[in-house]
This record gives structure tokens, C-alpha cells and sequence, in this order.
């Protein structure tokens, strides 16, 4: 807890009386959000005590504050993966920052890869529920009670309040809009033909490498909760010959970024 404590004292003597309603977290290649920050204090993860730091490239390794319509928002510029050697602990290290310093509501979006043979590059998925299938649980070890219950219920994990919500700007502005089940494995080694198999009879729509732990410790905060996709490569492809780069990954997380930017603009701007 101290840890935590350190981290949230030097964030407010920096941003003063401003107390962040709204934490975003963005994906692989989906930093366009960060530009619609107004007011903005930006603070490198560098300068934070015991903050970790990025290593993955488009991540850039920023806390954005500042406001979007009337809300003010926490955004990380660059997040953190089980895959870099980072601990579970530490990869949530932000949320419970979020969490001490006031956040309510946390928004996540993810480059993934299509596993519903429906899913086109490009487009978009609302989370609606995930598979943990990362080698570990960021909330194993001692609770710490100040923070959540021992076993939290995970029934409604996103919040759905959110999710009608995004349908409806969905509909609003012409953007289509998937409901799925996304999965988060590791990394970094991209998914084998066998394990697109085997995630898609998990009943998943999308895989990754991120994501679930932030939500379950969101969530286990008592924080509101919305996860969103972008699809930027399909299940065919590794059945094809075809292979899969991490530089495709991102010019498609790109690609659809405007959109993506529309959703959670107008979302976060109707709470």
C-alpha cells in the first residue's frame, strides 16, 4: 500500500485539486485518444515512484491528465504487459493508482486478433465477458481488503450500463459494432494454428496479450468497467500459409483507430 501511496502523493502535487473521474488505457497502436485530451498535464511514467516503465514499442509511457467534455480523465499512453517480465502486480500497478486518486469508470481498448470467423479486420468488438488465460491472477497473494473482497463475483465484469450505451452511439453514428468474448493468453509469441483452434471451442471471439489482468483488478476496485477491440488480423490467416506481424498488427489498430476514438469519445463524454 505504500507503493500505491507514494505514486498517488506525487501524482497530486502535480495535478493539484483535479480529481480524474474516467481512467483510459490504450492498446497497441491506438494512441489517437490521447489527442483529444483537453487541459492536459502529461506525466512520464519515468518520473512516478514505483511506476513501471514501458518497453514495448508504441507505447509511450505517459499518464495524460486532463478533461474530455465535462469529465476529468486519467489516461496511460502506453501500457504494461505480462510478457515483458513485468509481475501481475506490476502491470496493474495504474489501476490502483486510478483507483486511490478517485477513478470511477476505467476504459480499455486492445489490438486483438479475430477468432469468430465473422470478424473482419477492422472491426470493432465490445468485451463482454473474457477467458483468464494468462498463467496467473493479479489479485493471488494477501488481500488487501481497503481495496476489494477476497473473492470478488466477476458475473458482470463489464459493466453493461456501458455496453447498451455504446450500441446506441454505435447506431447513432453508422459504426459496427461486435459483442464478443475476448481471451488473454501471455505473449509474446503470436497464436499458433492449434491454439486459434483451441480459443475459438473456449467459445472466444478475440485473443491478446492484455486487458484482463486491469480489468480483473479494476473491477475487484469497485471500478466500472468497459473493454473494447479492435480486430486486426483473422482466424483464416494462420490456416492460409499466410503469417502474422506485430508491424501488421498495428498499421490495422490504426486503420480503425478513428472509430474507435468516435465510440469512446461520445461514451465518456455522456457520463
Amino acid at each position: 500500500m505504500k507503493k500505491y501511496q507514494d505514486a498517488v502523493k506525487y501524482i497530486k502535487n502535480i495535478i493539484i485539486d483535479t480529481t480524474p473521474k474516467i481512467g483510459i488505457v490504450l492498446g497497441s497502436g491506438l494512441g489517437l485518444m490521447t489527442e483529444k485530451i483537453e487541459d492536459k498535464i502529461v506525466i512520464p511514467y519515468s518520473s512516478i515512484p514505483n511506476f513501471p516503465i514501458s518497453t514495448v514499442d508504441g507505447h509511450d509511457g505517459n499518464l495524460i491528465i486532463g478533461t474530455i467534455g465535462n469529465n476529468s480523465v486519467i489516461a496511460m499512453q502506453g501500457r504494461f504487459h505480462f510478457y515483458e517480465g513485468y509481475s501481475m502486480e506490476e502491470v496493474t500497478f495504474p489501476i490502483r493508482v486510478m483507483k486511490l486518486l478517485g477513478v470511477e469508470y476505467l476504459f480499455v481498448s486492445n489490438a486483438a486478433g479475430g477468432l469468430n470467423p465473422e470478424y473482419k479486420v477492422g472491426d470493432l468488438m465490445i468485451i463482454e465477458d473474457h477467458i483468464n488465460f494468462f498463467p496467473g491472477n493479479p489479485l493471488r497473494g494477501k488481500n488487501e481488503d481497503s481495496f476489494g473482497p477476497r473473492f470478488p463475483d466477476m458475473s458482470k465484469t463489464y459493466c453493461p450500463k456501458l455496453i447498451n450505451k455504446a450500441l446506441e452511439i454505435g447506431r447513432h453514428e453508422n459504426i459496427k459494432l461486435k459483442k464478443g468474448i475476448y481471451i488473454g493468453s501471455s505473449g509474446p509469441t503470436l497464436e499458433t494454428p492449434a491454439e486459434y483452434k483451441l480459443f475459438r471451442l473456449f467459445g472466444a471471439d478475440a485473443t491478446g496479450m492484455s486487458t484482463i489482468p486491469e480489468i480483473i483488478v479494476a473491477h475487484h476496485c469497485g471500478i466500472s468497467c468497459f473493454g473494447i477491440s479492435v480486430i486486426t488480423n483473422e482466424s483464416a490467416i494462420p490456416f492460409s500459409g499466410s503469417t502474422s506481424t506485430i508491424e501488421e498488427v498495428k498499421t490495422n489498430a490504426a486503420a480503425a483507430e478513428p472509430k474507435l476514438t468516435t465510440i469512446l469519445l461520445n461514451l465518456i463524454e455522456q457520463i
